[in-house]
């Protein structure tokens, strides 16, 4: 093993399949949506360079960004939240119980690797204000009708409109499944003598929560929140597919159905460029702002 690493001609050619797969992939279309963010480019026209005035556009004339830029961070921080808490309270239970864990865990695992389009129709069935909650309130007395129930895709109220909270909501059961099973990994890699030794000292078993697990775990805490904000912040599939087309104008908008909809529907694809680029550089800062400030130790489990 020592030669084969001291040997440099290997280490290139088992790294080279990776690295292209990853250039052609992921690096070449970072770069060429950085370069076309500075250009008016549209279908079947020459591309012609701008400078930066999609950005300034982008910031200063269109009220629409400003909407999906506040919507997006709602959707970033009440996932972080929400995923980290119940995730963390679901990974504690479950690591728990001998009976019927795995039933759990896969009924709690199981929306995330369901099409995220075909749940999105299915909740929207669900709060359609004829259909589901509002029906099934009604005929349980609680409304005279269900078209005087909320409307829950369709409220415009409110600083955060009542489908954004609800498609948060929708959000949280889909994904944290995803959240527990990262923590249930983390917590299954720490030696059951610690938790002896600790029961042994008189520890409760939410001290032992407290003071062994969550310490214990902060790296997987670190990189689940990372997860978690990246994949808020891109968020789509829900968003599309349960608000109706136009119905809502632009108050439902995150970054990624604005991106959508300047670069494909309305052919301005340099202009969408920049929209991914901003996109981008939310999730590098998140990111980067995730690993500063959750501070996490190594220790020998």
């Amino acid at each position: 093993m020592d030669k084969l690493l001291r040997n440099k001609l290997a280490i290139i050619v088992f790294l080279a399949p990776a690295f292209i797969l990853f250039s052609l992939v992921l690096f070449v279309p970072i770069c060429k949506s950085v370069f076309y963010s500075f250009c008016d480019y549209k279908t079947n026209y020459p591309i012609r360079f701008n400078g930066i005035e999609n950005y300034v556009k982008l910031f200063t004339k269109d009220t629409t960004m400003w909407t999906a830029l506040k919507n997006s961070i709602f959707f970033m921080i009440f996932s972080c939240v929400t995923q980290l808490i119940m995730g963390l309270v679901l990974a504690a239970l479950l690591t728990n119980i001998k009976k019927g864990r795995n039933l759990f865990k896969n009924i709690y695992y199981l929306p995330c690797v369901l099409s995220s389009a075909a749940l999105g129709l299915l909740w929207m069935f669900v709060f359609t204000p004829t259909l589901g909650i509002n029906q099934m309130l009604a005929s349980f007395g609680i409304l005279k009708d269900c078209t005087e129930g909320p409307g829950w895709l369709y409220d415009t109220n409110g600083f955060i409109i009542l489908p954004i909270i609800v498609i948060s909501f929708v959000a949280l059961w889909q994904y944290v499944g995803q959240s527990m099973m990262l923590y249930m990994a983390q917590i299954s890699g720490i030696s059951s003598d610690i938790y002896e030794a600790a029961a042994i000292d008189g520890c409760t078993k939410t001290d032992a929560f407290f003071k062994i697990t969550l310490p214990l775990i902060k790296p997987m805490v670190a990189t689940a929140m990372s997860l978690n904000a990246i994949g808020s912040l891109k968020f789509f599939d829900l968003v599309y597919n349960m608000i109706p087309e136009g119905f809502l104008g632009n108050r439902a908008h995150v970054l990624a159905t604005h991106l959508y909809d300047q670069a494909f529907k309305f052919n301005k694809l340099g202009y969408g460029s920049s929209i991914g680029v901003v996109l981008l550089s939310m999730c590098l800062l998140v990111t980067f702002l995730i690993n500063k400030f959750v501070k996490t130790e190594s220790y020998d489990m």
